[in-house]
């Protein structure tokens, strides 16, 4: 049996009322693998494999300045984290960049990793933002 997307969109209501104001990806993530063990299934058009991925979307934007690639690379590489793929665009004093990342080997889970990058955003004085992939897709389906 499929759960359909609107049974994905009553669950995760239910989990962002169950958490409220505390919620974090890790824990709407919980609720919701809770939920679909409960009713036995898996979402449309997803496997087991597809929930308990290791990969995360890195967004980031600011005012470009030399070593902003450099410095954000070099973060991920010291927490052996892979990238597997990098956009990034130049307009004219802005730049945005999303990476998709995989941090299934690293040593730091999630949580670490968006407090390396908060360090790494405020001397940068860019905005990055983390989101494990499993959330982004369940965003978008709802």
């Amino acid at each position: 049996m499929r759960i359909s997307e609107e049974e994905i969109r009553k669950i995760a209501l239910r989990a962002i009322e169950e958490l409220g104001n505390k919620a974090t990806p890790d824990m709407v993530r919980e609720v919701v693998q809770k939920s679909f063990t409960k009713l036995g299934t898996m979402p449309e058009g997803y496997s087991e494999k597809d929930i308990s991925t290791g990969r995360i979307i890195l967004t980031s934007f600011g005012f470009n300045q030399p070593g902003i690639i450099a410095t954000i690379t070099k973060t991920l590489s010291d927490a052996k984290i892979d990238i597997k793929d990098l956009s990034q665009k130049i307009m004219d004093e802005f730049y945005t960049m999303i990476m998709l990342i995989d941090i299934s080997n690293s040593p730091k889970d999630l949580k670490e990793l968006q407090e390396d990058m908060a360090k790494c955003a405020e001397n940068l004085k860019v905005k990055i933002f983390i989101q494990h992939e499993d959330l982004f897709r369940y965003m978008h389906r709802i």
